[in-house]
């Protein structure tokens, strides 16, 4: 499960990365908004089994994590304005 549960995490997480800088940004603002669709997406796709559930929960809790990390890191934008984190990234 917790394999599982890693491997989602990664998935999303390496989406996530893909995504341009200033979207990635602008998707921080709304941190909860993205843990909580994350959570129910992977939710719904893994609806069925212990396993499935667990591992949905896991890369949830994961992803809530990152999300909250990543905005104390690197900061969000909220409309034009940039809230730079603990690196200033350039944009």
């Amino acid at each position: 499960m917790l394999l599982t549960g890693l491997t989602v995490f990664l998935g999303v997480t390496l989406l996530l990365a893909k995504l341009p800088r200033r979207t990635m940004l602008k998707a921080l603002k709304h941190e909860v908004a993205v843990d909580i669709t994350v959570s129910a997406i992977t939710l719904a796709i893994h609806w069925g089994s212990y396993e499935g559930i667990m591992a949905a929960t896991i890369a949830g809790l994961l992803m809530s994590m990152a999300t909250s990390a990543m905005k104390k890191l690197v900061g969000h934008i909220d409309g034009d304005m940039y809230y730079p984190g603990v690196i200033c990234l350039k944009i």
